[in-house]
């Protein structure tokens, strides 16, 4: 084997610049994949934890069954009481595996500001347990601040936050008293008053004049209720979201509760869109790569059968077996590939030196800050990539060496 190896060598370098166009086109293609992997892993992993730590979500949520399909019609009559919360509570306290499980009341009503009212859309939430959820995030963004003002405290139940469209229509500035009204869940009419800690934009641009931020005792004021339309859990670990969700919708179908739970990925639609389209653009990537490598192996591997032909017929002379020519292509293929990989990781490398060293800033759909851009190194996806341009190697000098090896001895031996 390691005469195969040799002879594979000095003939990659007996033909050196060929060889070299060859290992760029390998490397360079190599480097594209994976900057465009390590770029997709990045928005990948910033969409999850938006959803999860960002906006405070976790990675479960249970509802009372039939709210996610009938409650946007009715849904007081999909909210879960006190004391389904207490027998929820009970059951996910059994499991150290949980972070934090806080409840939430999703409202909407008018707001005014004593001259003219518009519709809103507010979510209410423990303030402490949303800064515990966000304090879990592994992104740079998680550590920024994505509003202006004052966070949200438990102490000031009346403190609200607002989307900047829906501050600039109402012309409200911080500290301002704002007064919201909506149906209580019996049928009367409420009325409250809030101060405005902070502004923020919205993720989705329909809503940038309907969104706001409220406590959850403030939220339960308005609707004069105690109940709830959702317990979020954050799990220590995101990789337990479908057993734990198996385990607790068991255990909570035994204690005679009638909910349903959700994961993460379930209600984040939009992470399921944006996922499937960089699947699709990943895939069209690797199949232009694809073409690339085999078209520079099969053009190389062609050019020196072309011009080894007496070489090929005096190996074949001395005793040489046609499956030993095929395997020398194949070497000097594999090693094409090979050296090819290893530049393409040295050049990634320096792709994601140069982002992290230069940290350049972009706007991303659904967050209208500047934040980190970032390429991420995946060292799996770079070991897959590698093998299987060892493989395309492979499979492009097959062709072209079967080709060579069936060559008649004495046809090779004369060719000119």
């Amino acid at each position: 084997m390691m005469t195969w190896l040799k002879l594979a060598t000095r003939n990659l370098f007996r033909n050196g610049r060929r060889s070299l166009f060859t290992v760029m086109a390998i490397g360079l293609g190599f480097a594209a994949v994976n900057a465009l992997g390590g770029f997709t892993s990045y928005i990948f992993t910033n969409l999850e934890d938006s959803y999860i730590h960002i906006q405070g979500n976790g990675h479960l949520s249970i509802f009372k069954k039939g709210f996610l399909d009938e409650g946007k019609l009715d849904p007081t009559r999909y909210l879960l009481n006190e004391q389904d919360v207490g027998a929820i509570r009970e059951v996910l306290q059994q499991h150290p595996e949980i972070v934090v499980a806080t409840p939430e009341l999703n409202i909407s009503g008018l707001v005014s500001n004593g001259e003219v009212s518009t519709i809103f859309l507010a979510s209410g939430r423990i303030p402490d347990d949303v800064a515990l959820i966000r304090s879990r995030s592994r992104t740079k963004v998680g550590r920024m601040k994505l509003f202006d003002g004052e966070p949200l405290a438990n102490d000031k139940i009346n403190g609200v936050g607002m989307s900047k469209g829906l501050a600039d229509q109402l012309r409200f500035g911080p500290g301002d008293t704002v007064v919201v009204m909506a149906p209580t869940v019996d049928g009367q009419i409420n009325a409250l008053d809030g101060q405005l800690r902070q502004t923020f934009n919205s993720p989705v641009e329909a809503l940038e004049d309907k969104l706001m931020l409220v406590t959850l005792e403030f939220a339960q004021s308005l609707y004069d209720t105690t109940s709830v339309d959702r317990i979020n859990v954050l799990l220590n670990d995101g990789l337990l979201t479908e057993p734990m969700r198996t385990t607790l919708g068991r255990e909570l179908a035994a204690r005679g509760l009638n909910v349903e739970i959700k994961t993460w990925n379930e209600l984040s639609t939009f992470y399921t869109k944006v996922k499937d389209m960089f699947d699709v653009i990943f895939l069209f990537a690797f199949l232009i790569v694809f073409t690339i490598v085999v078209m520079s192996v099969i053009n190389t591997v062609g050019m020196a059968i072309m011009e080894r032909t007496r070489e090929i017929g005096t190996l074949r002379a001395l005793g040489v077996k046609r499956r030993g020519i095929v395997g020398l292509f194949a070497v000097e293929s594999m090693l094409l590939g090979l050296i090819g990989s290893l530049v393409g990781v040295i050049l990634t490398v320096i792709v994601w030196t140069v982002i992290f060293t230069v940290e350049p800033t972009w706007v991303p759909p659904q967050i209208t800050r500047r934040i980190p851009l970032e390429v991420y190194l995946v060292p799996r996806e770079m070991f897959w990539s590698m093998c299987a341009l060892l493989l395309l190697s492979l499979l492009a000098a097959s062709f072209p060496a079967r080709k060579a090896a069936r060559m008649e001895i004495v046809g090779a031996l004369g060719h000119v």
